[in-house]
């Protein structure tokens, strides 16, 4: 997870997320979230009828956006889980997690990410 507030989610993916990560899930105006704060390997999958109807009973209504996914918490087995919200935006770019002074201009950091002294 890369960040977190009232108005929006990212979860980031990448090869070795200890230098940088190149895709981000953007859930915009979350509404349920129900996974673990760190996690692997996610599979992705459609949510079931029985995951549907939890979330639209728990908000009153079925929300545009319901994602699934099984991931790799830390446990035995992986862990289901689940994340509704208004609208999913992916977003493709190298997105550092390091400072770096000579980054190529345009170039993103990831939000915890400051100058070295800041």
């Amino acid at each position: 997870m890369v960040a977190w507030d009232p108005g929006q989610l990212r979860l980031a993916a990448g090869h070795d997320l200890s230098y940088s990560h190149g895709l981000e899930l953007v859930f915009d105006d979350p509404l349920f979230v129900s996974c673990p704060s760190s996690f692997y390997d996610p599979t992705f999958r459609a949510p079931s009828t029985d995951e549907l109807r939890r979330v639209s009973r728990q908000l009153g209504e079925e929300p545009p956006v319901v994602v699934a996914f099984e991931a790799d918490a830390g446990g035995q087995e992986n862990i289901s889980c689940l994340i509704a919200a208004e609208r999913l935006e992916i977003v493709q770019e190298t997105v550092l997690r390091y400072w770096r002074e000579d980054a190529a201009p345009g170039l993103r950091f990831a939000p915890r990410v400051r100058p070295p002294g800041r």
